[in-house]
């Protein structure tokens, strides 16, 4: 709860970094903002034009919609982007603000809501267009929508509790940044994300089950191609987790957080 009531009493100064940094990422462009919607739309465009017109996998069940494989790549390319970018930055969040960490007195705990909440911006507009291309080619989920802001909500607090976890350990054993990129890339082609888990052997399906962000991604997936609720029992194993590395988080930075400005 303290750490809480310092996030609010810093309110003003996390939500002005969070508007500084994504005005200033696209600074000096002649587009400015509209490359936040360019990017993802490009690539909703072409993941639509190859894996639907040129490639045209299917889907089991949805042989009669032509973007189905399209929906499910997007709804788990979309979602692994913003726990990628989450992971990663908070992997490094305290080594990247060192400075402002030696220059200035205000919470610690203000950094990982920075990064929280530029990501969820960033994935607020990627998720708009794709929701805007799904009420388009008249796919829209409808009432679904509801159960998406339950897994993510699931999701960010599972990514805030593993990201400050590594990023203090990160800042004393620098190793822990350059391991996890390494392990997102395996974890990446581990979720079925580009290919479904059906196409997998037997053996293959069964370490799944230990993939905590695979029922995650099904969920979305669920939600966005079969307008379907999730199977809240496959996101219990991921709600204990999430439990225990937010706890184990809130430990290690209370602990260690007197240490890392002198470790910077």
């Amino acid at each position: 709860m303290q750490m809480l009531r310092a996030l609010w009493a810093y309110r003003d100064f996390v939500l002005t970094s969070v508007t500084r940094e994504f005005q200033g990422r696209y600074q000096g462009s002649l587009l400015g903002a509209l490359w936040a919607v360019i990017q993802p739309l490009t690539m909703i465009l072409i993941y639509t034009l190859v894996f639907a017109q040129l490639m045209r996998p299917r889907l089991g069940g949805h042989e009669g919609t032509p973007f189905a494989f399209s929906i499910y790549l997007c709804a788990g390319v979309i979602t692994w982007g913003l726990f990628a970018e989450m992971l990663g930055r908070l992997n490094t969040v305290f080594i990247d603000n060192g400075n402002l960490l030696k220059k200035a007195n205000f919470p610690r705990t203000c950094l990982p809501a920075i990064v929280t909440l530029s990501s969820l911006l960033n994935f607020a507009i990627v998720l708009a267009l794709f929701l805007a291309f799904l009420a388009i080619i008249g796919y829209f989920p409808g009432w679904t929508l509801v159960a998406l802001l339950v897994v993510l909500a699931l999701q960010v607090l599972f990514t805030l509790g593993l990201g400050i976890v590594l990023g203090t350990l990160n800042v004393f054993f620098r190793d822990v940044g350059q391991f996890t990129q390494v392990i997102l890339q395996f974890w990446f082609w581990l979720t079925p994300i580009v290919y479904t888990a059906g196409i997998l052997p037997d053996r293959v399906r069964e370490i799944l089950k230990y993939n905590p962000m695979a029922p995650v991604i099904e969920a979305y997936q669920g939600i966005f191609l079969e307008h379907t609720y999730p199977d809240w029992s496959s996101l219990l194993p991921l709600a204990v987790t999430t439990l225990v590395l937010l706890l184990l988080a809130t430990m290690l930075f209370r602990r260690r957080v007197g240490e890392i400005v002198d470790e910077l």
